[in-house]
């Protein structure tokens, strides 16, 4: 008898977690994230699906009922890797959610009409190689695999070392899971429809008072890497007016990024910053910090980089520093399917489910992106907060948020 979804959650809880802090450390191609991808197969197993793995990691276990058209398949999923120190739901609460749907669709004896898959895609957070969504960029060609096998994470390990670590041969070579044949498994043919649900990273249907929600879309928002360069110097015998210190750039990049999305209501963090030679008694040589920015729509987003980016070079001018500013990774707007957002919502015993936008990235969107009808399902997170310990999300609003899913592909399959 397969596990419920509580028995579950407590498999996976301990995995990757400081104990310390409360939070995860589930880094992609490491072995708190293989021991989870491992986790997932035996599941999958434990249920009869067949397992799909490509030549990066990503998972599918199919459930496919005689007679259903291979040419016509609902995919359903998340991811396991998190952020650094992050929480316990962000992505993994949709995976297990997806495996619990699945049990609950055939204790009311559903039989799909389509093949149904429960995916696991890596690298989502982007924490360790820097390009969130990576493993479903590469599956739709949003990522060219010539490009992504140079990234680097931030010991400078290639993410093709880092694959080749694992025993996976990314995009080329045959993939080794049982249940798959042949080179390079696409495990995207077929599939017309995708569903994701969430833990919510906010606080709407709190606001709201409901469990469960409907995305209706994703804000365009953008990782962007300051390099700011000036020379390095004595901390005690230089003089302040003869300093060319870049660390005093960044602090003033930071309070106009700051300052900038305020007055917009947009988005802008400075939550990475890397300095060299980063010595208690000497002016940096050079400062690099990472800008995290996102906004209700792409004109809006480009326009808080500019005034970003104009402020710091503004700042550079006085400090007698200079600033290169580049784009590592942008996302556009995504809006999913409207039609299917509003059916899902819609005809529930307990009421209408709340449609809602999400400001953070998924890899829903790329999916979206990739002309796959999509839709989300977000699972209410009381404290509102997401990528730390404190992400939560009560076991009631889990289980209905596995009965949201469930009911939302019986929809989709009948």
């Amino acid at each position: 008898m397969p596990a419920d979804f509580e028995a579950m959650w407590r498999e996976i809880a301990p995995v990757g977690r400081n104990v310390a802090t409360g939070g995860y450390l589930r880094q992609p191609w490491t072995s708190p994230e293989a021991e989870l991808r491992a986790w997932f197969v035996e599941q999958c197993e434990a249920r009869g699906l067949r397992v799909e793995r490509d030549g990066l990691g990503n998972l599918v276990g199919w459930w496919e009922p005689e007679g259903t058209d291979p040419s016509d398949r609902l995919l359903t999923g998340s991811h396991l890797d998190s952020v650094l120190e992050g929480g316990a739901y962000d992505g993994p609460l949709g995976v297990v959610s997806a495996l619990a749907a699945i049990d609950r669709m055939r204790e009311h004896a559903v039989v799909p009409a389509r093949p149904v898959g429960v995916g696991v895609f890596v690298e989502e957070e982007g924490s360790r190689f820097g390009l969130a969504c990576l493993g479903s960029r590469l599956l739709t060609g949003a990522t060219p695999w010539a490009t992504a096998r140079e990234l680097r994470d931030r010991d400078g390990v290639f993410l093709a070392d880092a694959l080749e670590a694992q025993g996976l041969p990314g995009m080329t070579g045959t993939a080794g899971t049982a249940g798959t044949t042949g080179d390079d498994v696409d495990l995207l043919a077929g599939v017309t429809t995708f569903v994701e649900l969430h833990v919510e990273q906010g606080r709407a249907l709190v606001d709201l008072g409901h469990a469960v929600g409907v995305a209706s879309g994703i804000w365009p928002h953008g990782r962007y890497r300051f390099d700011l360069d000036g020379v390095a110097d004595h901390a005690g015998t230089t003089r302040m007016e003869d300093r060319r210190d870049p660390m005093l750039t960044y602090a003033t990049t930071v309070l106009a990024a700051n300052e900038a999305a305020r007055l917009a209501g947009e988005r802008a963090t400075f939550g990475r910053v890397e300095v060299n030679p980063n010595g208690t008694n000497a002016v940096p040589s050079r400062v690099t910090g990472w800008l995290d920015a996102r906004a209700s729509s792409v004109a809006s987003l480009e326009a808080l980089v500019e005034r970003i980016t104009a402020r710091a070079s503004e700042g550079a001018e006085r400090d007698g520093t200079t600033v290169t500013v580049t784009a590592e990774s942008v996302s556009g707007e995504v809006s999913f399917d409207p039609g299917l957002a509003a059916s899902l919502a819609t005809g529930h015993a307990s009421g209408d489910w709340p449609v809602l936008p999400t400001q953070a990235g998924h890899d829903a969107g790329i999916l979206s992106a990739a002309g796959i009808p999509t839709a989300m399902l977000f699972v209410r997170n009381p404290t509102g907060v997401s990528h730390s310990p404190d992400e939560h999300a009560e076991v009631p609003d889990c289980l209905a948020g596995v009965d949201a899913l469930a009911e939302t592909l019986t929809r989709l399959v009948s």
